[in-house]
């Protein structure tokens, strides 16, 4: 119930985190046409035009991480080998993003990085993937075997 529940809560959070982030390039990348501002005598056309494709990337990323822990949500069971690592790339750009947000806008941005790391984070650790490489079934699953021993202890002196 706490897996489901923590990966549909990650998924609508993924899904405002990319709304609002698009919505700030989008600010950003009008005030940089209407400006006409330059960095180093950049085209400024050019630069508003970045600034519109990043924010579309960037959105279409979280966008993407939400569907992958909506999916989790729904089957309950844990993300693929190619949904494990975009989840963690998602959670090592909240962290890199955290880092950049308390310098520069303030301690209100590193937490929210932060939770939304820690959701993504949640994700990856409460839906382990299975030591033989298959995905979580949902606790259905008989326990694994315990391993094979590997030979008896034997002293090294008589």
């Amino acid at each position: 119930m706490l897996r489901r529940l923590v990966a549909g809560l990650a998924a609508i959070v993924l899904v405002a985190e990319a709304a609002v982030l698009v919505l700030v390039h989008i600010v950003l990348g009008r005030t940089t046409a209407n400006q006409s501002m330059s960095i180093a005598g950049s085209d400024p056309d050019v630069m508003s035009k970045a600034t519109y494709g990043m924010g579309a990337g960037m959105g279409a990323f979280l966008v993407l991480c939400a569907v992958l822990a909506a999916v989790t949500a729904i089957r309950d069971r844990s993300p693929n080998r190619f949904g494990r690592i975009v989840l963690i790339s998602g959670a090592v750009a909240h962290g890199v993003l955290g880092i950049l947000a308390v310098v520069l806008v303030g301690w209100a941005a590193f937490a929210t990085m932060m939770l939304i790391l820690c959701l993504l984070v949640l994700i990856l650790t409460l839906y382990a993937a299975r030591p033989g490489g298959e995905g979580d079934t949902g606790g259905d699953a008989p326990p694994l075997p315990p391993p094979p021993p590997y030979g008896e202890l034997k002293p090294t002196s008589p």
